[in-house]
């Protein structure tokens, strides 16, 4: 097995004559998210003598690399002294020195790409060696910020056309890592997010391990929902492996559940996150690209793709739907890559625990057999499970799913499982007596009545508001779902927290809006979903 590395920081040539100044690196513990900050006091001789500004990029070498920062200026001489440079915590990471270390800061010249961003901000069409430029110097981190969300801002929505999402992935996948596994059968599953406690990918996993596919699952953590698979896995195991590790771990597994953030795949993805989220942008183009260079990447073959639609899903219709369908099936065919688009309900949450406690619970006893096990989440992990299956030349059309349940109900799934968290570090986990947070409380039905509707994005901020995914133990634990017939004062679900504030903020959310609509069963929504 064989990668390709593209190094991170770059690698840095001789001054060669540049004119540079030398100053003293100090680590300042302030965690910027993915964005090199450096901080120099006001009153620093190279400060004047550079005619540096606020928010300007610099450029700090030592021994031999190279990072670009953007620079805030200080008057505090607790935060950086005169003769110091300031470096954010991912600035001082990347550039791996020790503190007091001597290192050069000069002027950085700016990104070559930025004629090509002023095009796309002005609403033109960028050819493919346009797009590899931006994204080279994202994943450099010679983009601000500010940059950066003007580069978001001008693809949003309908400002890339297909070629271009084509472009754009392709030029991800090339900034960093690419894995390659030598086989000819490298399975994943995907969801494009926006249901809460849909954990369906750590079942899908030790299932078609256990048949024998291939299945690296590299996941994300959390950002806007109560819970991410590396959250909810990182319960059970450790997350955070070497690449080295991740590796052996699916060569003797035949598969993994680990963070990517990790293994480099795709970086300038995660850098462009970075500003997506808090923006609350997730425009179809960039989601397509964000998807598809991850799991080329990681040396994917075949994926199946999750589209869950609802009236507080991401997706909200079917045409909606077949539209982004047909826009993964085009750049996944200009990739290589073989894509089973599959359209799933998410007019709820799935499963009923929402925070990475509450959903390893779900998960285990999913795999366990477990009787108090949800329904919904073992139902739409086997029919995943299942297209995936399909995936193998041996196993005929409309059979994968039969397969998957025998896997599940003889407990190879759960054997899978225990083996892969036993290699990641396993930690002790009791699905029947969870650590959950040490306060709660009750949201109640108000009326009689039919479940009609539960607000997927309300749900989510309640549960975030309680302290996931941050606080492992915190989340809401659902106790009813659509179409089930309550009294009043019976209870909906329970919040959990453990911290006095959390649980406030929590319970203000749900006195504003509970997430659950009453009415009849006649008012429960439908949807036209594939399985």
């Amino acid at each position: 097995m064989t990668t390709s590395i593209i190094p991170t920081p770059s690698q840095a040539p001789p001054d060669g004559g540049v004119s540079v100044s030398r100053l003293a690196v100090r680590r300042v513990a302030i965690d910027t998210w993915r964005e090199n900050v450096a901080y120099l006091h006001r009153d620093c001789a190279v400060y004047r003598a550079e005619g540096f500004q606020a928010l300007s990029k610099i450029e700090v070498r030592a021994n031999g690399r190279r990072i670009l920062a953007t620079l805030n200026v200080v008057d505090d001489l607790g935060i950086v002294a005169c003769d110091e440079l300031g470096l954010s915590e991912d600035a001082f990471a990347l550039l791996g020195v020790e503190a007091g270390y001597k290192v050069a800061v000069a002027q950085a010249e700016p990104p070559e790409s930025m004629g090509a961003l002023f095009r796309k901000i002005a609403g033109e069409r960028l050819r493919r060696e346009d797009l590899r430029a931006i994204v080279r110097d994202i994943a450099e981190h010679r983009y601000s910020k500010i940059e950066l969300t003007a580069f978001v801002v001008a693809c949003n929505r309908d400002e890339l056309d297909r070629e271009e999402v084509f472009f754009l992935s392709d030029a991800m996948v090339a900034t960093g890592q690419r894995l390659d596994w030598h086989e000819g059968l490298v399975v994943d599953k995907h969801c494009i997010g926006g249901i809460p406690g849909n954990r369906t990918s750590m079942l899908v996993v030790p299932i078609v391990a256990a048949h024998g596919m291939l299945c690296p699952k590299t996941s994300s953590r959390a950002i806007t929902s109560p819970a991410g698979t590396a959250d909810t896995m990182e319960v059970l195991a450790n997350v955070e492996l070497p690449l080295q590790d991740l590796q052996r771990i699916v060569r003797d597994h035949r598969g993994c559940l680990a963070w990517g953030g990790t293994a480099q795949l795709s970086p300038a993805d995660d850098v462009l996150i970075s500003v997506e989220r808090p923006l609350s942008i997730d425009s179809p183009g960039q989601m397509v690209a964000s998807i598809l260079s991850k799991k080329i990447a990681a040396g994917s073959t075949h994926l199946v793709l999750d589209i869950p639609i609802g009236p507080t899903a991401k997706v909200r219709s079917m045409p909606e739907a077949q539209r982004l369908r047909r826009l993964f099936e085009y750049v996944a065919q200009r990739l290589g890559l073989s894509l089973d688009v599959v359209i799933t309900d998410g007019r709820q949450p799935i499963g009923n625990g929402i925070g990475p406690v509450l959903e390893a619970r779900d998960v285990m006893r999913v795999l366990e057999n477990d009787p108090r096990a949800p329904n919904d989440l073992r139902q739409k992990s086997l029919r995943l499970a299942g297209r995936l299956i399909e995936c193998d030349p041996d196993v005929r059309g409309g059979d994968g799913y039969a397969i998957a349940r025998d896997i599940l109900d003889s407990g190879r799934a759960l054997a899978r499982m225990q083996a892969i968290i036993a290699a990641q570090g396993g930690k002790a986990f009791d699905h029947n007596h969870p650590r959950l947070g040490a306060l709660h409380f009750e949201v109640c039905a108000p009326a009689d009545g039919v479940v009609a509707g539960i607000d997927n994005l309300q749900i989510a901020r309640i549960a975030r508001l309680a302290g996931a995914p941050k606080v492992k133990g915190a989340g809401v634990d659902l106790l009813c779902k659509l179409g089930d017939a309550v009294v009043s004062g019976q209870p909906l679900y329970r919040v959990y927290a453990d911290f006095p504030a959390d649980l406030e903020f929590a319970r203000q959310a749900c006195a504003q809006g509970s997430g659950y609509r009453m009415g009849t069963a006649d008012e429960v929504p439908r949807v036209f979903v594939e399985f």
